[in-house]
């Protein structure tokens, strides 16, 4: 497994090191799991086909009803 090296502030590392800890996991595979979120927060393949592709019934919006008055300011 590759090795990746980063600079971070030394209060970003503390605060890491103690998320990890609170974790129970080495700061190592904590990192990897935040990365892995990181990278897994993408739009899955085909997502935006899907707009558009409704085939039940077409969709109505209830009446709204009017605007209230409310006073201006000043």
């Amino acid at each position: 497994m590759p090795q990746l090296h980063c600079y971070v502030p030394d209060k970003v590392a503390r605060q890491l090191r103690e998320r990890a800890e609170r974790a129970k996991m080495p700061l190592s595979r904590y990192l990897a799991i935040l990365i892995q979120r990181d990278l897994e927060q993408e739009w899955p393949e085909g997502y935006f086909d899907l707009f558009g592709g409704w085939q039940g019934e077409p969709l109505e919006r209830s009446p709204q009803g009017d605007y209230e008055s409310r006073a201006g300011f000043g």
